[in-house]
């Protein structure tokens, strides 16, 4: 009997548990495997935490989000021996293979650790869509909905009290979000990390907006940057991946538009509110697509590959593939969003 073990790392995102419930359902029903759910991301397999899961288990959780399974930024390869200690709780678990689902630094690692002999399969996980190889991954959809919401809810606020509001979303290194939901809820203008922007071109597009009796939504991605400028940072600190943890410029924008056309201008930040709650039918059944088709991936003995959404087909690709370069806001597509700014 092949036993499988499974973990979710990084943020947390709508549709995660639909990837563990199709897994365990799939593994145990069809294939009559046993399932251990490792705990908290990198950290369970590091040392040894986790349980085993039964069909019952998994039941009711497709509509909720967040994980079962909780997760972490535990990088194993930032101390020596992570690799090995891993190594050694598979091996005392009787545990065959693995199945990691998480953005590029969780899947960063499974490409490591199936360079170091364990088995690993791949689901691409992130709100962020910024993950090589696949079309989309599940939670984007939930996180560009719930912003959508937001800015639609903004426009009657912003109207009423003849205000500016700058909308910061999340999108460190790729600006989808901000794309996709700065289209769908009519922003004045969008700003994403891919294309620096002039301040002086949003004051004017501002401006205009007000000239025209409407008031301006901005909306920008926590990573965009100012032509010549910096990072605007919360903080300084930075995670077991290396990653500075951003924000602060949606704020900073907001008083810049205020100071230079003398309007209120005000920010709205929608951090972790887009990455929780119950994923959209789409992210459900993507999520629990690639759930299942992991599942065959394992079986198979097809390891070091990542399940990823290609049209409207899943496929495997290599986790090097997937890992290797971030997927960015095309300069063409936000060319066509810019038809609408101002």
């Amino acid at each position: 009997m092949m036993r499988v073990g499974v973990l979710t790392g990084g943020g947390d995102c709508p549709g995660l548990n639909a990837v563990i419930r199709a897994i365990v359902r799939k593994g145990i029903e069809v294939h009559g495997w046993e399932v251990y759910g490792f705990r908290d991301g990198w950290r369970g397999p590091l040392t040894g935490q986790g349980t085993w899961l039964s069909c019952d288990d998994v039941e009711g959780i497709l509509t909720r989000g967040g994980t079962i399974l909780g997760s972490s930024r535990t990088n194993p390869y930032s101390d020596d021996g992570g690799a090995e200690a891993i190594k050694r709780v598979l091996s005392d678990e009787g545990i065959d293979a693995l199945i990691a689902i998480g953005g590029e630094d969780t899947l960063g690692v499974a490409r490591r650790l199936n360079d170091d002999g364990v088995k690993v399969v791949g689901v691409p996980k992130t709100i962020d869509n910024d993950l090589g190889a696949t079309d989309y991954t599940f939670g984007f959809d939930t996180a560009v909905h719930i912003a959508t919401e937001a800015i639609d809810r903004l426009h009657t606020t912003a109207e009423s009290h003849h205000r500016a509001l700058v909308v910061e979303v999340m999108g460190r290194h790729a600006g989808w979000i901000a794309l996709h939901s700065g289209l769908a809820g009519g922003a004045s203008v969008i700003l994403v990390p891919e294309r620096p922007f002039s301040v002086d071109k949003v004051v004017g597009w501002v401006e205009r907006r007000f000239e025209r009796e409407y008031a301006p939504i901005i909306v920008v991605a926590e990573g965009a940057l100012p032509e010549g400028g910096a990072e605007v940072l919360q903080s300084g600190e930075k995670d077991a991946f290396g990653h500075v943890r951003l924000g602060g410029v949606g704020m900073w924008l907001a008083d810049e538009i205020s100071s230079r056309t003398g309007r209120e201008a005000r920010a709205v930040v929608l951090g972790h509110t887009q990455r929780g709650g119950t994923p959209t039918a789409y992210d459900r059944v993507l999520a629990t697509r690639f759930g299942l088709h992991a599942v065959d991936a394992v079986a198979d003995g097809d390891f070091g590959v990542m399940v990823a959404l290609q049209g409207t087909d899943i496929v495997r690709a290599k986790l090097t593939e997937a890992t290797e370069e971030l997927k960015t806001v095309p300069l063409d597509r936000y060319a066509e969003a810019e038809v609408f700014f101002g």
